[in-house]
């Protein structure tokens, strides 16, 4: 099969333990993208904080942000938009949480935390992108992207997806980046989505395009590939939905880029 296209998610995949590209990693991609592959980024996180990541890597190649509520072109314009609407947003953020789970929003240009934490400084050191205080009640007028969720107690934030999937399934995505990061953005918004859109413009059929993820926000785009590839530290819910793909190295060991030199160069 000739792969004409690759995408890769971000956190757990193509950066590093510290939320970081490795150095192999940026030689790597450049390399293969010399060969004439293209390459794109599809990721939960916000188009501003992904950009930069983007501008790192030397990628003149759509971009994926919000799970797929969110596709910029090759000059990092605007194509594609899908927002909660209001009425929904504001339910969710209406319902009551455990004190133990934080409350995250995304709008066009800025995402809001309701109380600072250094964590999420240097979650994002290597885009820049940071977060700002804000009270909730106080968002008039902006388009909300995303809303998501991050506790460490798993258990609390399964409650939270069961209910929001019984009260409001029919009107938003949702899914978890991670074992501590619950996510919701409008119906039918996925990664998977997203990627037959662009491969759709592009003109690459879906079977030669490969995909790397680890989180259950992949699990669209890696069913819908013509290869989607697990990074071996992969979520199990995500390990159990597609136990037929392939599994690869680890993040921390640069997996992506090991498997990229191994297959394309």
């Amino acid at each position: 099969m000739k792969y004409e296209a690759i995408v890769c998610d971000l956190d757990g995949t193509l950066l590093n333990e510290k939320h970081q590209l490795s150095d192999e990693t940026k030689e790597v991609i450049k390399k293969v993208k010399d060969t004439g592959k293209k390459i794109f980024i599809a990721t939960g996180r916000h188009h501003l904080d992904a950009l930069a990541i983007k501008k790192q890597l030397g990628l003149d190649s759509y971009l994926i942000s919000s799970n797929g509520a969110r596709i910029h072109d090759e000059h990092n314009n605007e194509v594609y938009e899908r927002n909660i609407d209001e009425e929904t947003a504001n339910f969710i953020l209406n319902v009551k949480c455990n004190k133990e789970i934080e409350r995250h929003i995304y709008t066009d240009t800025k995402w809001y935390v309701e109380e600072h934490k250094e964590e999420y400084i240097e979650f994002h050191k290597e885009s820049g992108f940071l977060y700002e205080v804000k009270d909730f009640s106080k968002i008039v007028g902006e388009k909300f992207i995303k809303i998501f969720f991050i506790s460490k107690n798993q258990e609390e934030l399964f409650k939270l997806e069961k209910y929001f999937e019984e009260v409001i399934g029919d009107k938003v995505s949702i899914t978890l980046s991670g074992p501590e990061c619950l996510e919701l953005m409008t119906k039918n918004v996925t990664k998977g989505e997203a990627v037959k859109n662009i491969m759709e413009k592009l003109n690459i059929p879906l079977e030669n395009t490969m995909a790397f993820g680890d989180g259950l926000n992949d699990y669209e785009m890696l069913s819908e590939v013509g290869k989607g590839l697990l990074m071996g530290n992969c979520a199990q819910r995500l390990r159990e939905k597609l136990p037929n793909n392939e599994m690869i190295g680890k993040n921390i060991d640069n997996g992506v880029a090991k498997y990229l030199r191994k297959t394309f160069l």
